[in-house]
């Protein structure tokens, strides 16, 4: 069990997917509030207490550095990876996240793909951690029903057992769905864990 305090927490942003099924490029650089999805999230996981912000990028990271001032806010916090295999599936830039977060620190793993993620939400994951346990964003259906989505908090000492457990296109699923007696599970609304997939998301945006 290790100790927790907010100050030494890593946020990992996976922004790494071309957003096939979308079908207009990378989502990271879907546009936002006069910016960039990407650089609106990294933003609010900094207001909302991580101390940093690893941003994994990947389907035309090139672009992406190009259109944001990602390559250029690391004295603001904000860190970038490029996987290279980013095609392989979601386990890959997960790993190189958390294998990029600060030695040592809690890591807050969260997707481009949620334009309703706030920092009181952010806050809300951190004051509610217990030392050695995950703590999961849960949002409510209409029916009332409270299903985790992301942001999740991964203790520290609980790092190498999730990212062992990574493989394809999941990233910490498997060591939660192994787990579920380590997870807590936060209520945050009903609104905030919707991710973009389809056009029809897209209003998400507004």
């Amino acid at each position: 069990m290790s100790d927790f305090s907010p100050s030494n927490v890593t946020a990992v942003l996976l922004a790494a997917g071309l957003g096939t099924r979308l079908g207009l490029g990378p989502k990271a650089l879907l546009p936002f509030r006069s910016r960039t999805l990407v650089e609106v999230l990294a933003e609010v996981l900094l207001n909302g207490g991580c101390r940093e912000v690893v941003v994994v990028l990947g389907a035309e990271a090139g672009q992406v550095l190009a259109s944001t001032s990602l390559g250029r806010a690391e004295q603001l916090g904000i860190r970038v990876v490029v996987n290279p295999v980013w095609n392989s599936g979601m386990a890959g830039s997960f790993l190189l996240g958390v294998e990029n977060a600060l030695p040592g620190d809690h890591v807050l793993v969260a997707l481009v793909v949620q334009p309703g993620l706030t920092a009181d939400v952010v806050r809300t994951l951190l004051a509610a951690h217990v030392p050695g346990r995950v703590t999961a964003a849960g949002y409510r259906a209409v029916s009332g029903k409270l299903r985790r989505g992301h942001p999740l908090l991964l203790d520290a000492s609980l790092r190498t057992l999730a990212t062992d457990s990574a493989a394809g296109d999941s990233g910490a699923r498997l060591f939660l769905q192994a787990n579920p007696e380590l997870v807590d599970l936060v209520d945050c609304g009903y609104e905030g864990g919707e991710d973009i997939d389809t056009r029809d998301q897209l209003q998400l945006l507004d």
